[in-house]
């Protein structure tokens, strides 16, 4: 059974180009700002609250290019085994996590949308990490997990989802402004 979209910044056939857009732009963003914490559960939350699985899984992975093209171009990524490696990594781990915020989403009808995006974040973040953290044995990086990286990160990844959520509501309000003008 296909749920209604938490968010609805626009009418659904613009879903996908909207999301994608914003995603796109935010994923910029973030990767300039903060290079290697770009708030990969957040964008994952948004895309599954606003579009059907596969169109999320395809706009997160536009989001994710983004940040990979953004890290090897313009922030001079080292390009080696582990560093691909890890890039690809980050891509498994934005899909599952996009996974996890939709199964959330999905459960939590009746929940209302403030707090079902709050724990779809919180669980696509846990998801996100425990991903990324399964990798280490072989990629290496367990420094990255300390928990006041993990708690600064999440920290992060709530205001990039609350500003996320802003901007869809004001495109939305400003949209049905426009309708209404309209004759």
């Amino acid at each position: 059974m296909t749920q209604q979209p938490r968010l609805t910044p626009t009418a659904p056939q613009y879903a996908p180009l909207f999301t994608f857009g914003l995603l796109t732009a935010a994923s910029a963003l973030a990767s300039f700002a903060f290079a290697c914490a770009t708030p990969f559960s957040a964008f994952a939350v948004i895309a599954a609250a606003i579009l059907p699985l596969r169109s999320a899984f395809l706009v997160v992975t536009g989001a994710w290019l983004v940040n990979q093209i953004i890290g090897y171009s313009a922030l001079h990524y080292p390009i080696n085994a582990n560093s691909l490696s890890w890039g690809i990594v980050l891509g498994l781990a934005s899909l599952a996590a996009t996974a996890a915020a939709k199964n959330v989403l999905n459960a939590s009808a009746r929940l209302t949308t403030p707090v079902a995006l709050a724990i779809a974040l919180a669980v696509a973040y846990t998801v996100y990490e425990i991903t990324l953290f399964a990798f280490t044995p072989a990629l290496g990086g367990t420094e990255g997990f300390a928990m006041d990286i993990v708690a600064r990160i999440g920290a992060l990844s709530a205001l990039w989802l609350a500003g996320m959520v802003a901007a869809c509501e004001i495109f939305r309000l400003l949209a049905s402004a426009g309708q209404q003008r309209t004759p």
